[in-house]
């Protein structure tokens, strides 16, 4: 079968590798027909080279985090055939640390877990794949053009679910949320935010493209202007770009009792003057909380498959601005100007 390796380590060395094997029935016991893959930043630096750990006793590495397909079978029951499945990405370490005995994998302690098509897993970019029941996401049919929105989605849905946690330590009722970026995760942070009845500011460098039309058409207000010039104090912050002069404004602009939730990763090795003091002083005496959020466990899955069947169809397939066919995989992982999610194809 067809599935996109790379060699982890190795810059560019992204194929298609037309003679994969099937998968192995250890992986898990429902089997699952590919139907598309969704391309995110992270597929960018692995390819790069940058990190990547094939599975033991494996050269290459399948790539593919964010998956969508159909069940082909299940003797489980815990999914009926034609049924449309992801695949958690993240699997707990085998100690396992105290997080990941409670199925908390995503809070991981010793950093001894595995990912599908990251790290010591394969990927879902191949035409079958399996997934143990536990890892299964059972998503509503009709999600069959978007479903592969599910794994950024369940990052926003635990964003979601930890700023609530934090914010029921006092009496809280949040009205203004901002949001930093309006990439994949940033739209899909403004949306989850929609659905909350807040009212949504959506922050991005970018004028022209679909971006601000999308964010528009969430009811939400879009600016390009620095977040130091905004005109408001957001009672909280979804940070998703990452870029370090953004996330200080916006640790700086939150109001009294505050939270700030940090989803962008930054590249390190850029110096910036700053007032480290001033920011202590004003996240100490307005009781601000600053946190950083990654990665989701399978409860934040299900609310980001909630979430999703409840959303606009027609605005969630806007996201997707372009769907490429497996042979022609390569255009799929070259990002384009206007790229917000670019979709392998495997139906195609």
């Amino acid at each position: 079968m067809r599935a996109v390796t790379v060699t982890p380590g190795v810059p560019d060395s992204l194929r298609l590798t037309e003679e994969w094997p099937e998968p192995a029935s250890e992986e898990g016991a429902i089997l699952v027909e590919a139907l598309a893959v969704g391309i995110c930043g992270t597929d960018q630096e692995i390819i790069a080279g940058a990190y990547g750990e094939a599975p033991p006793g494996q050269e290459r590495l399948v790539l593919g985090h964010e998956a969508l397909g159909r069940v082909l079978e299940d003797p489980t029951g815990t999914l009926q055939a034609g049924d449309l499945v992801a695949g958690v990405v993240r699997h707990p370490d085998p100690l396992p640390c105290p997080n990941c005995a409670v199925d908390e994998w995503d809070m991981c302690r010793n950093g001894q877990y595995t990912e599908h098509g990251i790290k010591a897993l394969s990927g879902f970019a191949r035409d079958r794949w399996r997934v143990q029941p536990k890892f299964a996401v059972g998503l509503d049919p009709v999600l069959a053009p978007v479903g592969m929105l599910l794994e950024p989605t369940s990052v926003v849905a635990k964003a979601w679910d930890h700023i609530e946690r934090i914010g029921r330590r006092t009496e809280w009722k949040p009205q203004t949320v901002l949001v930093t970026g309006a990439g994949p995760i940033g739209l899909l942070a403004a949306l989850l935010a929609t659905q909350r009845g807040l009212s949504v500011h959506v922050l991005d460098r970018n004028t022209e493209g679909p971006k601000p039309d999308l964010v528009r058409a969430l009811g939400a207000t879009y600016h390009t202007s620095p977040v130091s010039e905004l005109e408001f104090e957001p009672d909280v912050v979804v940070e998703c770009t990452g870029a370090p002069v953004v996330v200080l404004d916006a640790m700086c602009k939150a109001a009294p009792t505050g939270i700030v939730c940090l989803t962008g990763v930054s590249s390190g090795g850029r110096t910036i003057d700053f007032d480290a003091g001033a920011l202590n002083r004003a996240l100490v005496l307005e009781n601000n909380v600053v946190f950083g959020s990654v990665n989701a466990n399978k409860r934040h899955w299900d609310l980001a498959a909630e979430a999703l069947a409840r959303a606009d169809q027609a605005w969630l397939n806007s996201l997707i601005t372009r769907r490429v066919p497996v042979a022609a995989y390569a255009e799929a992982y070259t990002p384009g100007p206007d790229d917000i999610k670019v979709v392998l194809d495997f139906t195609a």
